[in-house]
C-alpha cells in the first residue's frame, strides 16, 4: 500500500514537472504566429511607447521598398524565407538577421537605408519559425548559427564566388551571427556589425527571469530542460562569448547603454574577450535595439565606416 502511494506520488511530481517544463517551452521558445508576424507590433516598453510614432513610420517606409521573396532549404531539412533587396550586380551584400519574435521590417526599418545607400545588395532572412520560414521552435542561435552558413552559400551560389558578405544582426540576430562565426565561414565574409546582442542563450533567459522575479538559476534549469525535452536542443552547446576569441574578421559591436533587456555590460563582455577583432560603440541613453533611432548620424557614420573598411 505503501509502495502504491509512493509510486502515485512519484508518477503525479513528474507529470506536474513534465506540465511545468512544457510550459517553459511554449513561454520561451514555441513560435506563435501572432504578432510576432505583425511588422507594426511595437514593445509596449516606455523606451519603445515614446518613440512609436516615429518606429511605425520608419516600419512603414520599409515596408514600400520592393523586394524579391526567395527560399532556401536548412541544413534540417526547414524551407526558409528570405527578402532580397538587388541594387546592383557584383555589389557587395549585406545578409541580415532580426531579433528575437521579430521582423526584417520593423527590426531593420532604419539599418536597411543605410545598407541600400552604400549601394549594397540586401538580404534579409526571416528566421527560421518566423514569418513564412517554416519552424515551430526559436533556440536563441544554437541552430539558426548553421542557417546562417546555409544562406551564405545561397548566396555565393547565386551571386558568385566573388561575392563579398557582411553579417548584420540585432538582438538574437546579433548573437546568432557571431555563434555563426565560429563555424568555417567562406573567406567572402568580410564583417560582421552586430547590434545588442546577448553574450550566450542561457545569459539572457536568466537575466529575464530575474526581471520576472524568478531566480536566475532555477529559470535557467527549466529552460535547459524544456529545450532538450521538447525542442531537441541544448542552450550550452554555442554561445557568442565563446566565439568571441576565435573571430577571424572584425567585428562592428553596437549596444545601447540604457537596453534594460539585454544589458549593455554583456557588449562589454564580448568585447574583452577580443578587443583586436571587436570595435565598441556604446549609445548613452539608448534603449534595446533604438542606438539608430536616437542618434542615425552617428549609427550611419559607423556602419558606412566599418563596411568600407573591412570590404576590398
Amino acid at each position: 500500500m505503501i509502495m502504491k502511494k509512493l509510486l502515485a506520488i512519484a508518477a503525479g511530481s513528474a507529470f506536474a514537472l513534465t506540465g511545468i517544463l512544457y510550459g517553459v517551452y511554449k513561454f520561451a521558445f514555441d513560435s506563435p504566429n501572432q504578432t510576432q508576424n505583425d511588422d507594426l507590433h511595437v514593445a509596449k516598453t516606455p523606451q519603445m511607447s515614446e518613440r512609436a510614432e516615429k518606429i511605425h513610420s520608419m516600419i512603414e517606409n520599409a515596408r514600400s521598398i520592393p523586394f524579391e521573396r526567395v527560399f532556401i532549404t536548412s541544413h534540417d531539412g526547414l524551407k526558409l524565407s528570405g527578402r532580397y533587396y538587388h541594387q546592383q550586380e557584383g555589389a557587395p551584400l549585406d545578409i541580415c538577421f532580426h531579433g528575437y519574435r521579430g521582423t526584417p521590417a520593423r527590426d531593420f526599418s532604419g539599418g536597411i537605408h543605410i545598407m541600400l545607400r552604400e549601394g549594397h545588395n540586401v538580404l534579409m532572412v526571416e528566421e527560421r519559425a518566423h514569418l513564412q520560414s517554416e519552424g515551430h521552435t526559436i533556440t536563441f542561435g544554437i541552430r539558426e548559427r548553421y542557417d546562417v552558413l546555409d544562406w551564405i552559400h545561397y548566396a555565393l551560389d547565386r551571386f558568385g564566388t566573388d561575392t563579398q558578405i557582411i553579417l548584420v544582426g540585432i538582438s538574437m540576430g546579433a548573437a546568432t551571427v557571431l555563434m555563426a562565426s565560429e563555424l568555417e565561414l567562406p573567406g567572402q565574409v568580410k564583417g560582421i556589425v552586430a547590434d545588442c546582442p546577448y553574450t550566450a542563450p542561457e545569459a539572457i533567459i536568466k537575466k529575464v527571469c530575474r526581471d520576472m522575479k524568478i531566480p536566475g538559476d532555477l529559470g535557467g534549469l527549466l529552460a535547459m530542460a524544456s529545450a532538450r525535452l521538447f525542442g531537441g536542443f541544448d542552450l550550452k552547446e554555442s554561445s557568442a562569448l565563446k566565439a568571441a576569441p576565435h573571430l577571424k574578421v572584425p567585428v562592428l559591436l553596437i549596444h545601447g547603454e540604457e537596453d534594460h533587456f539585454v544589458p549593455c555590460e554583456m557588449s562589454r563582455e564580448l568585447y574583452a574577450a577580443n578587443p583586436e577583432k571587436i570595435r565598441l560603440e556604446i549609445f548613452p541613453g539608448a534603449g534595446h535595439g533604438l542606438s539608430f533611432l536616437l542618434d542615425p548620424e552617428r549609427y550611419d557614420r559607423l556602419v558606412r565606416d566599418f563596411s568600407r573598411k573591412v570590404l576590398v
